[in-house]
């Protein structure tokens, strides 16, 4: 090769024609261009060197070639440094060496073909690139566990972040990764890259996007902006992308799980080790090093207590929760698609919270038992009017007189379960009969010390029977002759008259 390359340069050749010729890269020609026949002799004796070094490693590198074809040469690199300590070879020389590894031993790295569109470099502490991945790794015991990842990248350093978790993400928690994000960072961007993610956006609603509550709150708190991705367009944050693959196929991809903690501890030594500490291949940086600078242009995260752990749970269409092999109930009406519960224990009360106003939904005490359906008989009505509301209206209804209030407040007090059945009664009663006709009967009522709707149903009839004596037309007016039949009534005065210590 070395003899080729000075002959076609005697012949007065470029480079670029000899590299053609010879099919070498126009850097290895360059290489041996202007080397002497010494020189040449020198750099032989150095990549002997270089290759019996990496023959100490042959064994280890075809077995992992030979159980991960698609095993990139990144990624041999970076595990060579995990397990050998006093591994120091470049890149170039490894990649080199795996390539004719691949050749001689019939190893071809399975290729898949995608296309991007370049952007524009932007400022210092301006862009944070966020998405999410997931992936199916092996167990110690040789099951499979499905992990789910978020990774983000600054734009302008290309400095990465990134998390695991063994269970799909809430909006809650993707909240709180995001904290841990920006204080990982040291600051907060101007501005957020992410998809149209259902933790993060409810509607595009033609550009006015909606928020979910939890990240809208987060988002104003923090004070950055959002750009969300359109669907099918990955050209708009690429370099995520590029991260995302290569947290799977770099770090995640053929490893062994154990345990989520342990997992993502390995991850964060991968950062150090090798996400942020690789000279990138677009930038020709190291992201660590021009992190440094571009550190000072982020804003500061702002001054809160981190949110407690949330644990989530969801709503079945029966209204009832599942927790630990039992079903515990809650109000009717709590239910719609998709609700969800926020679930806290406190020693043996299992409590359920609307996840946005922190109202206390449920109340449980634990049970011990398997398959076992718990219920609170409060649960059996519909609680979304409260009963101050019922109140309010059964006395607006009655004219707001100190009667009607002394009446409700006092069917209130006594029959605290039908409150809701009494209070609708009397409604019904001003609906059919008229305000005045039921202000009298709850007249009479009191006067008597009877505390009850329908004491004041049994009034409103007789007083209509009384009503009903003076002149108006006959009943076969309105009713057919089959309908023309009256049951006797007693009179209410004679059937309360022993209670009340009067006469009648």
């Amino acid at each position: 090769m070395y003899s080729e390359i000075h002959q076609y340069k005697k012949l007065g050749l470029k480079k670029a024609q000899v590299a053609r010729n010879l099919n070498l890269d126009v850097k290895t020609v360059s290489k041996y261009w202007d080397a002497t026949p010494e020189q040449f002799q020198d750099i032989k004796q150095v990549n002997k060197r270089r290759s019996r070094k990496l023959k100490d490693y042959r064994d280890v590198i075809l077995k992992w070639l030979k159980d991960q074809p698609d095993m990139s040469t990144a990624q041999i690199l970076d595990w060579l440094k995990e397990h050998y300590a006093d591994f120091s070879v470049r890149e170039r020389t490894l990649r080199r060496y795996v390539s004719e590894l691949r050749i001689k031993y019939d190893l071809p790295k399975p290729v898949s073909t995608r296309q991007y569109q370049a952007v524009e470099e932007l400022p210092p502490g301006y862009q944070l690139q966020l998405d999410f991945g997931q992936k199916r790794v092996q167990n110690l015991n040789g099951g499979y566990t499905m992990l789910y990842a978020i990774g983000a990248v600054l734009s302008h350093s290309r400095y990465k972040y990134g998390h695991w978790t063994d269970k799909p993400l809430t909006t809650a928690r993707f909240v709180q990764l995001l904290i841990h994000c920006f204080e990982y960072l040291g600051g907060v961007v101007e501005e957020l890259v992410i998809d149209q993610d259902k933790l993060v956006a409810v509607s595009e609603n033609y550009g006015d996007i909606i928020f979910t509550y939890e990240f809208e709150k987060f988002k104003q708190l923090m004070g950055f902006k959002v750009y969300l991705c359109r669907k099918n367009d990955p050209e708009s944050k690429g370099k995520i992308e590029a991260v995302v693959k290569y947290m799977k196929n770099n770090f995640a991809a053929n490893r062994k799980f154990a345990d989520i903690r342990s997992w993502n501890q390995s991850f964060y030594d991968w950062l150090k080790r090798t996400g942020n500490y690789n000279v990138h291949g677009t930038t020709k940086k190291v992201p660590a090093e021009v992190f440094l600078m571009e550190q000072k242009y982020l804003k500061p995260v702002p001054s809160l207590n981190h949110p407690e752990e949330i644990v989530t749970v969801q709503v079945r269409k029966d209204n009832t929760v599942l927790y630990l092999g039992n079903r515990y109930t809650v109000p009717i009406g709590t239910y719609s698609p998709k609700r969800e519960l926020k679930r806290k224990i406190d020693q043996d009360q299992l409590r359920f919270y609307d996840l946005k106003t922190g109202e206390l939904v449920a109340e449980h005490r634990l049970s011990s038992a398997k398959g076992e359906l718990i219920r609170n008989s409060n649960h059996l009505r519909d609680h979304r009017k409260k009963i101050e509301e019922l109140f309010q209206l059964t006395f607006f209804q009655l004219g707001g007189s100190i009667q009607a209030e002394t009446f409700l407040t006092e069917i209130r007090k006594l029959k605290p379960r039908y409150v809701r059945d009494q209070f609708k009664l009397i409604q019904q009663l001003i609906d059919s009969h008229g305000q005045k006709l039921v202000l009298e009967a709850i007249s009479y009522c009191l006067e008597r010390c009877l505390y009850s709707a329908v004491d004041c149903r049994d009034v409103v009839l007789w007083l209509s029977e009384q009503a009903d004596d003076e002149p108006q037309l006959p009943v076969s007016f309105y009713l057919p002759d089959w309908l023309q039949v009256k049951a006797e009534k007693r009179d209410p005065a004679a059937a309360y008259a022993g209670l009340s210590g009067g006469e009648a």
